[in-house]
């Protein structure tokens, strides 16, 4: 915590983003900030690349629907530019995070028209619960995106709202919200521990290295697995400690 204002230090995104989505997920776990069971994303939301390095950002939050026309009266403001202002307001890297209202998707949520769109305008990924296309497109602008699966058409696609909480791939997700994604999936890190986790991944390496570096070499029984991982499950209370009392 910061000790001037008691509000959490700023976390550093580049070293979150030198970790995989599994390990950040095994992180969090020891701050005991939450249950192991909640923050991620489940199946329903996959990697269109799997081959991009993970995203880290800050959610931009919008809700989607392609099934029918959008109704908006005339002056009423445009959610798709709000969402763009939002966007230029932020400083630091943004995700865009769509929940596509439809059940199914009508229509894909975006293609490269709008990533390419969100991209110059300073986001660094793309979430949605609905659909993708033009994903041949998409890759070539090397910008993370996660969906439902792929439609072709876009049907009546428009932005309902904006700035508002979305509920994706069975997580609630506020604006705001840091997010972590890569192939293995997407999942939230707790604003109040996030400038540990880097370390505490750091140290976990380590710790999980005491079981899996003998089993690598191919040359344990089980007695000698059974002694490491009981000295791993203890290297990782202490390292559970230590990480609370730096909280």
């Amino acid at each position: 915590m910061n000790s001037v204002t008691g509000s959490p230090q700023p976390p550093n995104l580049a070293e979150l983003a030198s970790f995989d989505t599994p390990t950040i997920c095994n992180a969090i776990e020891l701050f005991d900030v939450r249950s192991p069971t909640v923050g991620y994303m489940d199946r329903r939301i996959a990697a269109c690349f799997p081959d991009l390095p993970p995203m880290v950002g800050y959610a931009v939050t919008a809700t989607f629907r392609s099934a029918e026309p959008a109704r908006r009266r005339e002056g009423d403001p445009n959610p798709a530019f709000q969402l763009l202002e939002i966007l230029t307001d932020h400083s630091e890297p943004s995700i865009v995070v769509f929940q596509d209202l439809d059940d199914p998707s009508a229509g894909a949520t975006f293609g490269d028209g709008m990533c390419l769109t969100y991209k110059t305008f300073g986001a660094v990924g793309l979430i949605t619960s609905g659909a993708a296309r033009d994903l041949d497109n998409v890759r070539a602008l090397d910008f993370p995106c996660f969906s439902h699966g792929a439609v072709c058409g876009h049907g009546h696609c428009h932005i309902e709202s904006v700035d508002v909480p979305v509920h994706i791939g069975g997580v609630t997700i506020h604006p705001g919200d840091l997010l972590h994604g890569d192939r293995n999936g997407v999942t939230t890190i707790p604003l109040e521990v996030a400038h540990l986790v880097p370390f505490a991944c750091s140290e976990y390496l380590k710790h999980e290295a005491l079981v899996l570096d003998p089993l690598r070499g191919g040359n344990m029984d089980i007695s000698d697995h059974r002694q490491a991982i009981a000295e791993m499950s203890q290297s990782l209370d202490q390292l559970k400690a230590e990480l609370l009392s730096m909280r």
